[in-house]
């Protein structure tokens, strides 16, 4: 029997459909010679500490660090059922075909399954990317062999097990340091949680330590016929900041007099410069949760669970845990129908598909730049989208209005700056002329993100030369101040933890954060964010997100290193040698296990000074002592809080 072990029923299901395995079994899809079957997620664990040794169950200072000597991985109870079957399955099958996610913790799903379950057989890796009929077929008739992705596998159970190391030990340390100054609450302490909060502790310190200095602007209204345009008034640079701005009011001052007591404003200089600028790629998921979280006030966890459901359910969607934005060159031939369904699906979009020519390729297609996974883009599968309401019809108009944008021209504008001298005194207008819409047809302006706080210009100038002069029409001085920082959004947290690499400085550390997309990963970055606001170490007030007194307690007290987004970078270059077989999987843990028992003993005489409320109710510390059976299941519900928070953390 040929068996296909997904990771989720509802991708078993549309699998099953295809293989003709229409017949329901007991945790399978039965068909001729073929045998389909699910995983929950992860249906195994990585043991708690309390499994190696019953003393564990209490936490205690003396017993840090806790190293397994051999791990252990459990069934998870609450899909004790399934494992059931799939393990009769993996005893039954003569061949298997992992179908699980195409990624590192989709080969770690289905390799603990067939390492726990001692499966000996042949193995083969269907490597997909959508879930629609046309591209299951496609991966069907390319499957991998299953030697190729095991290497996925001992990178990912190496990672597992280095943020077990951390996020059990720091954990446990930190608590109980806290509890000794009178704090009654879990301090979880993780790979990525603990760097991710200091971001956002960072962000608050810089606002609230933020002081406001004023600086001067002059708007000057010129009139050249009867066309009205605006010039800025550049001051001169020794009355200036770094970012141009004029710091001397009094030099403002003179500068609006001179200019207001002046006709006219004569041309120096004139420049158009044709502009050209190339769609933005189709989104990755860190990039649709910012969007979304800008446009759609979405949180990021909201975003994937939305896209989730748009590709596992409604089939719209390619995969949506994506980190890479490009599209394989193999997939541009899937073009021109994706973009006939999309057409057929809804009828507002015929006056943008006159414009759209599917043979157009963007640079959006470029193997070099593949990774295991490629941008979210619209399937074939796209019908009728009265079914889509709400939030899921405006994250699905996004991601679909992103792939058109491929099949449309640059966008093309004319960027003209006219330099004027005033009575002595420099002034800059500067106009756009469209001259080509292009793919800004497919996104509109609101759903266009901003590069950075500077909008374009939007002004057209009236036709100049140089030499002539200007009628000055008014003047006005403008008294500003600086702004502080803005307070991080869910959006714009996940995009700093993807660009987080800004923050080392270590070249090479630099490098890796980069090329791994940062700390976390797009599968994960959600539930930590969502994670942080659980527990209350971030709230939330409207959009903004804001650290609490105790998560600038923790920051200040847990070791740099682990605080620092340069510790995922070296974990990340010690799994790249696991992953290409110059470490084993135990040298990385050996060494993670050493490193781990050095940060316990630094910190173990820590004197922690915590304020702030503890964790919510019902998510306390795992000492406190009740009677009978109360503290046992008090004590494992907090270990389990502790574990879940920091597994991936």
């Amino acid at each position: 029997m040929r068996l296909f072990l997904c990771e989720k029923p509802s991708q078993a299901k549309d699998i099953a459909k295809v293989l003709g395995a229409n017949r329901r079994g007991d945790g399978c899809w039965l068909g001729p010679g073929v045998t389909v079957t699910w995983c929950i997620g992860h249906l195994l664990e990585t043991a708690p500490p309390d499994a190696y040794d019953a003393r564990y169950k209490r936490w205690v200072l003396g017993d840090l660090p806790i190293v397994p000597e051999r791990w252990k991985m459990l069934v998870k109870p609450k899909t004790a059922s399934q494992f059931k079957a799939v393990k009769r399955l993996l005893l039954e099958a003569s061949e298997l075909v992992i179908a699980t996610d195409a990624d590192r913790e989709g080969e770690m799903i289905a390799r603990e399954l067939v390492e726990h379950c001692r499966y000996r057989g042949p193995i083969q890796r269907l490597w997909l990317s959508a879930l629609d009929d046309a591209s299951i077929r496609k991966a069907l008739a390319a499957l991998k062999p299953g030697a190729e992705t095991f290497s996925l596998y001992h990178s990912a159970l190496g990672r597992s097990r280095a943020d077990w190391l951390m996020g059990m030990n720091m954990s446990r340390l930190f608590t109980l340091l806290g509890r000794q100054s009178g704090y009654q609450g879990v301090l979880p302490v993780g790979r990525v949680q603990t760097p991710t909060l200091r971001l956002v502790v960072d962000r608050d310190r810089s606002i609230a330590d933020f002081v406001p200095v004023p600086y001067w602007t002059i708007e000057v209204a010129l009139q050249a016929g009867d066309i009205p345009f605006t010039a800025q008034w550049r001051a001169a640079e020794d009355r200036c900041d770094d970012q141009g701005r004029c710091l001397d009011p009094e030099h403002a001052r003179q500068a609006a007099a001179a200019i207001g007591s002046a006709a006219q404003a004569q041309v120096l200089k004139l420049r158009t410069e044709r502009m050209r600028e190339a769609p933005p790629l189709p989104f990755d998921l860190g990039t649709l949760q910012e969007i979304c979280s800008k446009k759609l006030g979405l949180g990021a966890q909201e975003t994937l669970d939305i896209a989730q459901a748009l590709y596992e359910t409604h089939k719209l969607i390619t995969y949506p845990r994506s980190d890479c934005g490009y599209l394989p060159l193999s997939q541009h031939g899937e073009a021109p129908a994706i973009v006939a369904a999309l057409g057929r699906s809804d009828p507002s979009l015929s006056e943008l598909l006159t414009h759209v020519q599917p043979q157009h390729r963007s640079r959006a297609w470029n193997d070099a730049k593949v990774s295991a996974h490629h941008g979210i883009i619209p399937t074939a599968a796209a019908t009728d989208l009265s079914r889509l309401v709400g939030k899921q019809r405006a994250v699905y108009t996004l991601i679909r209005a992103r792939y058109l944008a491929q099949f449309l021209p640059n966008h093309e504008y004319d960027r003209t700056q006219a330099d004027f001298d005033c009575a002595g005194q420099a002034l800059r207008a500067v106009g756009k002329v469209i001259v080509e819409p292009g793919w800004r047809r497919a996104l509109p302006e609101a759903l266009t993100p901003a590069k950075g706080r500077e909008q374009a210009p939007t002004q057209a100038l009236p036709a100049l030369s140089e030499g002539q002069h200007c009628n000055v029409v008014g003047v006005n001085l403008k008294d500003l101040w600086t702004q502080p920082p803005k307070p991080f959004t869910e959006g714009d947290l996940i995009k700093a933890m993807k660009n987080v690499a800004k923050l080392v400085d270590d070249p090479r550390l630099k490098q890796k954060l980069k090329d791994t997309t940062g700390i976390g990963t797009e599968a994960t970055r959600a539930g930590i964010v969502q994670g942080l606001l659980d527990r209350g170490y971030l709230s939330k007030q409207g959009k903004a997100l804001s650290a609490s007194p105790a998560a600038f307690s923790l920051i200040d007290a847990v070791p740099r290193a682990i605080a620092d987004p340069g510790t995922t970078a070296i974990w990340e270059q010690a799994l790249d040698m696991v992953q290409s077989g110059e470490m084993s999987l135990e040298e990385f843990v050996a060494k993670q296990s050493a490193w781990m028992s050095k940060q316990v003993e630094r910190c173990r005489d820590l004197r922690l000074t915590i304020s702030g409320p503890p964790n919510p109710p019902g998510k306390g510390a795992p000492w406190k002592k009740k009677r009978k059976a109360a503290p046992r299941k008090k004590a494992s519900a907090g270990k389990r809080k502790s574990r879940k928070a920091s597994v991936e953390a």
